[in-house]
């Protein structure tokens, strides 16, 4: 399995891989809507041999009361059905996350399974007082710092 950037001949195989991971288009949409807009992401995928099996994406997001802060929002991440429970997942994150820390964002942002996202060093966001703006429950909306303690939160 090889991680790397998306390209555009990917893109419809990862709307395929999201629409298969979710089971509904709305996601594929998300992906397609960020794309369109100006902004730095980093989108990769897992592939063997050109398949593609996986996908994730990192945007830029803001807080309202800190918008000096550099963050990313991971999501949404997919894998393929017939390759889940086999590491691709992890290694998405994992390589997303180092690939977030080299464009020097200080934070990153889910909302996700809070029994899955933990183990890559995310946190309840409630805990720095950060809120989602949606209506969501205080476990799924979490953060990781990408270089342990030089962020603490948003500045008094």
């Amino acid at each position: 399995m090889h991680i790397r950037p998306e390209t555009e001949a990917d893109r419809a195989a990862i709307r395929a891989v999201n629409e298969a991971a979710f089971g509904t288009a709305v996601e594929a949409d998300v992906v397609e809507i960020l794309r369109r807009k100006p902004i730095q992401s980093v989108s990769l995928v897992a592939a063997i041999d050109d398949v593609i099996m996986g996908h994730i994406l990192f945007s830029p997001v803001s807080l309202t009361d800190c918008p000096q802060l550099t963050l990313m929002g991971l999501g949404p991440m997919s894998v393929a059905p017939e390759h889940q429970r086999k590491g691709v997942g992890s290694a998405l994150v994992r390589e997303g996350l180092a690939r977030c820390k080299r464009l020097a964002c200080q934070a990153i942002v889910v909302l996700g399974h809070p029994e899955y996202y933990p183990c890559f060093g995310f946190v309840r966001a409630s805990r720095y007082a950060i809120r989602c703006e949606y209506d969501v429950p205080e476990d799924v909306f979490m953060i990781v710092e990408l270089e342990e303690g030089r962020w603490t939160g948003c500045p008094d």
